[in-house]
């Protein structure tokens, strides 16, 4: 389940039931008893903040409705939705802006009541500070179980990932020195990473799998497909060790080039990365100063001044 407010936070947090503000006094019990709270009944979105802006905002909203759809809960309506963005937009022009729904309270048990307002909140975060270099990653063993109402929508239950990542607790230190951890369906196909999709270049083309069955539709994959051509393929171990380049993508992050998976290695260029990298600083403005586009930049200079 997403992280959830304290009694002592929630106090601060501005909540919504609906489009209506909850009474500062009333947020940490309403929370309490809802079952996003007990179930991860809920859905989120994370968005990378910049200048006053979230690029994406139209894929967050649309695979938030997607989301509240499956789970059958109503959103609030987005007119609300982006006032309240924009106020934490003015207080948070820079960084990562969570927008966490879950479905209302109402009685014990399973049962969803129909009529619960949907709650909902903006929290604001500081952002993820860049790689200096390429990502190291391992497999995990925690395996994706495949569940196709739930495949693709970002709800709040994500015990597999939770369980993936506290592998690491297990792992000598040259191991647990990894940024992240790649991960499989029970069929030992790749999906994702813990906390990003999964590209890779391999036989001309991007390749990323397909998430029908689990895993999430990211907003950046969603980008890489569209304006990187990457097509749906199954991938197993060997196609993905295998691959010319292989890159991690989310959306506070961007395109993160991989140089590690294991014993399988990869260079710190190659033209498919660096191509990939300049066409994502053009269409987003907060991943026009990264690092990896910096380094790619430099090594341009470099490269003409022969």
């Amino acid at each position: 389940m997403t992280s959830s407010p304290t009694a002592r936070d929630a106090s601060a947090l501005r909540v919504f039931a609906g489009d209506e503000a909850l009474a500062p006094e009333r947020v940490a019990d309403v929370l309490a008893r809802s079952r996003g709270m007990a179930y991860g009944d809920g859905v989120f979105e994370t968005m990378r903040a910049h200048r006053g802006a979230i690029h994406w905002w139209p894929a967050h909203w649309a695979r938030a409705a997607r989301g509240a759809e499956r789970l059958g809960f109503a959103l609030p309506s987005r007119a609300r939705v982006e006032a309240e963005r924009d106020a934490r937009l003015r207080a948070t022009p820079d960084g990562v802006l969570k927008w966490t729904l879950l479905r209302g309270a109402g009685a014990r048990g399973y049962a969803p009541d129909p009529e619960a307002p949907t709650l909902w909140w903006w929290s604001a975060h500081p952002a993820p500070p860049p790689y200096a270099r390429a990502l190291r990653l391992r497999w995990c063993d925690t395996r994706l179980a495949a569940q196709p109402r739930l495949a693709g929508i970002k709800h709040c239950n994500r015990l597999e990932q939770v369980l993936a990542r506290a592998e690491w607790a297990r792992l000598d230190a040259d191991e647990a020195a990894c940024d992240d951890g790649l991960m499989r369906d029970a069929d030992g196909l790749a999906i994702c990473a813990t906390s990003a999709n999964l590209l890779v270049y391999r036989d001309g083309g991007w390749r990323t799998p397909p998430v029908e069955r689990c895993g999430i539709a990211g907003v950046c994959r969603a980008w890489a497909i569209e304006a990187l051509g990457a097509r749906e393929a199954e991938l197993s171990v060997d196609a993905v060790e295998s691959a010319e380049a292989v890159v991690l993508c989310n959306a506070l992050r961007g395109l993160l080039p991989v140089a590690r998976l294991g014993d399988a290695r990869w260079p710190s260029r190659h033209p498919a990365v660096d191509d990939a990298l300049r066409r994502l600083a053009a269409a987003h403005p907060a991943f026009a100063a990264s690092p990896a586009v910096a380094e790619t930049a430099r090594a341009d200079i470099g490269d003409n001044a022969q």
